[in-house]
C-alpha cells in the first residue's frame, strides 16, 4: 500500500480517507492516478486531461472514495459486487463495508501488479463479479465458481472470525486474505492456460482433477500429512492441488504488497520486486528478514505474529510460479 499524502497541505492520508483530518479538504481516489485527490463542493475532481471525475455514491453504504466516471454513479470497482445485503438486513449493511473495503484493497494491489481486472458485465463469460452475502438467514460458503467470487459477510465480525480460525486451527484468518486467496482460484481458472503451464502447475501443485469433494472429506477426516510442512504454506494448502494454487496466490500478494507498503514508509532501502531476476529472491533476500521483524514488533507489543508461517523450499518454487504468471512493477507504486 502507497504512503498518500494531501495534495492541498501534505498531510500524510490513509488510503480510505474521505477527507483530509488536518486542512477538511474532501478527497477521492482516482484509479487512474492510484492516488488520493481533492475533490471540489459537489465531489468533483478534473483530471489533466480534462475529464470530470465524482465520488462514488456509495460513500455513505460502503465507505467507498473510488472516484466514478458518472455523477451519482458507482465507481468501477463497486461494480464489480453483483449481490449485496438487502436494505432491510441491518446486520449486514453493517458487516458490508469491511467486506468492500478488503475488495478495494485487493483491486489497488491487482493494479499495482497490473493484471487486467475485467467485470462481468465486461465479458460475461471471462470476468469478475462478487456476491457478498449476509449469512444471517442462510448459510454461505465462502468460495469461487466460474468467475464469482462469494464472501460471507459474517466474516467481518471479529468474534466470528476470530471463533472459526481457534476451531480450525488456523495461524491466520482475515476479510482481505479470503479475498486474496479466492481471487487465487479465479487467477488459476485465467492465467494457468496452454499445455506447458498446466503441466508445470501440475508438477508442482499435483493433479487438480482429483476429486474435489472427495478430497475434503479426507482432509477433515484425517487431517494434513505429518510431513505438510516441509512442501506447503499452511496446511489448508494439502487439501487440493486447487487449494495448495490459492494459498500460495494469497501469500504472494501477502509478500507483495507488504514489501511495498514497507518500501513506501521507508522501512525498506531495497529497489522494486521486479529488480529480482526470481521472485524467490525477493522472499529469501528481502522478506524473510522484514517478516521477522515484523513479527518480534508485534510480540513487543504482546501481539500475535503478523506473518505466522515458514516458507519450506518447495513453496519458493511455486511463490515463483504464481509470481511469474503476471508482470509484477512495484516501481510504479
Amino acid at each position: 500500500m502507497k504512503a498518500f499524502r494531501c495534495r492541498v497541505c501534505d498531510n500524510p492520508l490513509h488510503f480510505d480517507n474521505s477527507v483530509c483530518v488536518s486542512c477538511g479538504t474532501a478527497l477521492g481516489y482516482s484509479r487512474s492516478e492510484r492516488a488520493i485527490v481533492p475533490v471540489d463542493e459537489h465531489g468533483q475532481y478534473v483530471d489533466a486531461t480534462g475529464l470530470v471525475w465524482h465520488v462514488c455514491r456509495n460513500l455513505g453504504l460502503s465507505g467507498c472514495t473510488w472516484l466514478s466516471r458518472v455523477p451519482g454513479g458507482q465507481c468501477s470497482v463497486c461494480d464489480l459486487t453483483r449481490t449485496r445485503p438487502a436494505d432491510d438486513d441491518p446486520i449486514g449493511l453493517e458487516q458490508f463495508p469491511l467486506a468492500e473495503q478488503a475488495k478495494r484493497h485487493l483491486i489497488a494491489e491487482l493494479d499495482t501488479l497490473g493484471y487486467p481486472v475485467r467485470s462481468k458485465e465486461d465479458d460475461p463469460e471471462q470476468g469478475l463479479a462478487f456476491d457478498l452475502l449476509s449469512s444471517v438467514d442462510e448459510n454461505v460458503v465462502i468460495g469461487h465458481a466460474d468467475g464469482i467470487i462469494t464472501i460471507d459477510l459474517a466474516e467481518s465480525d471479529d468474534a466470528h472470525r476470530e471463533k472459526v480460525r481457534a476451531n480450525l486451527a488456523e495461524p491466520y484468518r482475515t476479510m482481505l486474505g479470503h479475498f486474496r486467496h479466492e481471487f487465487g482460484h479465479y487467477a488459476e481458472w485465467q492465467l494457468v492456460r496452454g499445455d506447458e503451464l498446466m503441466s508445470r502447475c501440475r508438477e508442482l501443485f499435483g493433479d487438480e482433477s482429483k476429486d474435489y469433494q472427495a478430497e475434503i472429506e479426507r482432509h477433515y477426516d484425517q487431517g494434513p500429512p505429518a510431513d505438510w510442512a516441509s512442501s506447503f504454506i499452511s496446511t489448508y494448502a494439502t487439501m487440493h492441488p486447487f487449494e495448495d494454487f490459492a494459498e500460495t496466490w494469497a501469500h504472494f500478494l501477502h509478500i507483495a504488497d507488504t514489501i511495498e507498503t514497507a518500501r513506501d514508509y521507508g522501512l525498506l532501502t531495497v529497489g522494486a520486486i521486479s529488480d529480482f531476476s526470481q521472485f524467490r529472491d525477493v522472499v529469501t533476500g528481502v522478506w524473510i528478514p522484514l517478516s521477522i521483524a515484523l513479527n518480534q514488533m508485534n510480540r513487543s507489543m504482546g501481539k500475535d505474529d503478523v506473518y505466522p508461517f515458514v516458507i519450506p523450499p518447495p513453496v519458493l518454487d511455486k511463490l515463483d510460479f504464481v509470481a511469474a504468471l503476471l508482470p509484477v512493477d512495484a516501481a510504479s507504486a
